[in-house]
């Protein structure tokens, strides 16, 4: 799927090699289009994986939580392992143990270094946030005490793959001649209109990047 080589052995691909993808332009868009990071740590009481919101900066991956996060705390100057998927379809085949998905999906490897400087932790804060909602300007500045109760890992892209499937089912010969039916199911997710917080009060409308999200000009 691309000329790039893998970055390392540990991020070359040993199986479905011919959805490998290597260029790290393919692997931002893809991490540019998730929402969701998985992040795998190794702890004293063994693995773990949670879900984290994230940005990109540069070459690097942002994640950030409470500073109480156990998980977060026994990944600073370690190697960690993080995962970005999204589902673009329910790839249904003639015969079900040939189903699949199609999907982009990319892997992180590398160590994980804690942000301590006030000034590029709120930086990096920042870019966690805009990759969600561009609503950092608009909405309450964190306080001394938000910053104090946050961490913030950054981890490199120098290790990172993708892996990307689009199309039809592949199924047997024999199954094609068959009466089963086979294709592509699209999944496609969108905003919906802002509801306001039941505790907000009257007259405050959403700001102008979660209209923008929602796809609607006006509230309602």
């Amino acid at each position: 799927m691309t000329e790039h080589e893998p970055a390392s052995q540990r991020t070359t691909m040993k199986r479905g090699t011919n959805r490998a993808v290597y260029s790290p332009d393919e692997i931002r868009a893809v991490l540019q289009a998730g929402m969701i990071a998985h992040v795998g740590v190794t702890t004293e009481d063994g693995p773990i994986v949670l879900p984290m919101a994230y940005g990109l900066r540069g070459d690097q991956i942002l994640v950030h939580g409470s500073v109480a996060n156990a998980m977060l705390r026994g990944g600073r100057g370690i190697d960690v392992c993080i995962t970005v998927t999204i589902v673009d379809g329910l790839v249904v085949a003639r015969s079900p143990l040939h189903n699949s998905m199609n999907y982009r999906s990319v892997v992180i490897r590398g160590l994980a270094s804690p942000i301590t400087d006030p000034a590029d932790q709120a930086d990096a804060l920042k870019v966690i946030n805009d990759h969600l909602a561009l609503i950092w300007d608009t909405a309450r500045a964190p306080s001394e005490s938000d910053y104090k109760q946050t961490l913030v890992l950054s981890v490199p892209l120098a290790e990172a793959s993708a892996k990307i499937r689009d199309g039809d089912p592949i199924d047997d010969d024999d199954d094609i001649a068959g009466p089963c039916w086979a294709g592509v199911l699209p999944l496609t997710s969108t905003w919906g209109n802002p509801i306001d917080s039941a505790d907000l009060r009257d007259g405050i409308q959403p700001p102008t990047a979660v209209n923008t999200l929602s796809g609607s000009d006006a509230h309602g």
